[in-house]
């Protein structure tokens, strides 16, 4: 692909991001209200690209990415939006019309409300005939967003004001509908891409059962839980379904499939995933580069039967967050972090050292993404890189990455998306020597210096540690 230049935005909550290093061209962002949330504010970006001559923009995979809106203003203003057209936005962003396309495609869906559900009492009347448990869901969510399990009647009208209220602060707008809920099944995504010309492929199945509250945690590819009869009927109906709609762009068709090897759609994410790379890595292909190949008009570079997979892919989100106490974010000033190299090692990351983590964006300081030649290999090579892997000043989720892949019933594959409520005996997991080196430098601290030796984070950084121990 012929090299472009690439313009970044700077703003003042991110004054010094690292992904400003990367760009050719860095433009400021024009407002200095601190109150604005810049990367929303989809007219003030439309107009910087335009007075820079800009020609496409890429909205990532934030809000933006999924708004029609937006995608629609780029056009009317002559620039290039690297994702589907908007109409396929909008149209897909309607759950409930997203239902209803994966219908006429011949995929199965739950049982639901064929359209937005008025109030709780009509709630509580479609639920009785659905049959509890039920979900309430925002009808343009996504995200985990404007989502309440209710499980008897008695709890409708709370659960029902909890997701209008939730989906209208998320989206902007309140509708919810009804679906039936399928207990403890497994989340298994199908990654599809489809160009101009009516060309649609798959490039295979994510495994991404492990979340806390409809958030993903770590993400896998393949799944284990599929076989090839299963993997052909799934990757066939994503495709199917692309097809029906004359879907263009990247996309992933999401499934719920249960305990009887039956699968179900749930939604269609019309964006870049967060967890591409695990693809990336078992197919060899650039997805970003797909994107920007089908939004500049060319044709599918590859068929069906070019795609090749190799081997296991495992990606760990690396978030500022104290999982032992419930996942709280973790602000503050990153102090250093090490990251680990190696052959099949890849890191995505924006944050370097003094980098200040605020409550203005996600709290994901980067992604381990691991490959290998099968499943077991990829869990061991995954677990030693995330033991090299240091970050001082926050609490993060490598121990909570650790207890996952050390979990018996993980290593099995037999888990689901209630694992980490009902299978975790602890949500984080510590090294062997780990008390052991603590427990050392604690002493040495104590008894070698006036200013204790403290730290923000329960991590012990062995290069610090055998520093100071040469000098014990």
């Amino acid at each position: 692909m012929n090299r472009f230049t690439q313009y970044a935005v700077r703003t003042k909550k991110e004054p010094d991001a690292l992904y400003l290093s990367a760009a050719d061209v860095v433009l400021d962002f024009p407002y200095k209200d601190e109150s604005v949330t810049e990367f929303l504010e989809a007219n003030v970006l439309i107009q910087l690209a335009v007075d820079n001559e800009v020609e496409a923009m890429h909205p990532g995979y934030g809000f933006l990415s999924e708004n029609a809106d937006f995608a629609a203003a780029c056009q009317k203003a002559g620039l290039v939006f690297i994702g589907p057209p908007a109409h396929l936005i909008s149209a897909m962003g309607d759950k409930i019309q997203a239902r209803s396309f994966a219908q006429e495609s011949g995929v199965k869906v739950p049982g639901g409300s064929s359209k937005p559900v008025t109030d709780a009492e009509e709630a509580m009347v479609l639920a009785g005939q659905i049959g509890y448990p039920v979900i309430v869901k925002a009808t343009a969510g996504g995200g985990g967003r404007g989502m309440r399990i209710v499980r008897d009647a008695v709890d409708m009208q709370q659960m029902f004001s909890q997701a209008a209220s939730e989906a209208y602060n998320a989206f902007g707008n309140p509708s919810l509908y009804l679906e039936k809920y399928i207990e403890n099944p497994k989340h298994i995504e199908i990654q599809i891409v489809a160009d101009n010309y009516g060309n649609v492929l798959h490039l295979g199945e994510r495994e991404c059962s492990i979340q806390r509250k409809h958030q993903k945690l770590l993400e896998e590819a393949p799944s284990p839980a599929l076989d090839g009869r299963l993997r052909q009927a799934m990757t066939e109906a994503a495709v199917s379904l692309a097809r029906g709609i004359k879907y263009r762009s990247l996309g992933t068709v999401e499934f719920l499939l249960d305990k009887q090897g039956e699968f179900y759609f749930m939604e269609m994410n019309t964006r870049l995933q967060v967890e591409h790379p695990v693809t990336e890595m078992i197919t060899g292909l650039d997805l970003v580069e797909l994107q920007i190949l089908i939004a500049s008009g060319a044709r599918l570079p590859v068929k069906q039967q070019d795609v090749q997979f190799q081997g296991w892919a495992i990606e760990c989100r690396i978030n500022a967050e104290d999982a032992q106490a419930g996942f709280v974010p973790s602000m503050g000033i990153l102090r250093s972090i090490r990251l680990p190299q190696g052959n099949n090692i890849r890191i995505d990351t924006g944050v370097r050292p003094g980098t200040e983590i605020t409550p203005f964006f996600d709290s994901m300081l980067a992604k381990l993404i691991v490959h290998a030649a099968s499943r077991a290999e990829a869990i061991e090579k995954t677990l030693k890189a995330l033991r090299q892997l240091h970050v001082k000043g926050l609490k993060t989720t490598i121990p909570f990455c650790k207890a996952v892949l050390h979990n018996p019933l993980f290593r099995s594959g037999y888990f689901d998306t209630s694992f980490v409520e009902s299978a975790l005996d602890s949500p984080v997991h510590r090294e062997p020597q780990e008390e052991f080196l603590a427990a050392l430098l604690s002493v040495y601290a104590q008894t070698h210096s006036t200013t204790p030796i403290t730290s923000d984070d329960v991590h012990v950084d062995p290069w610090v540690l055998k520093k100071r121990i040469r000098n014990f």
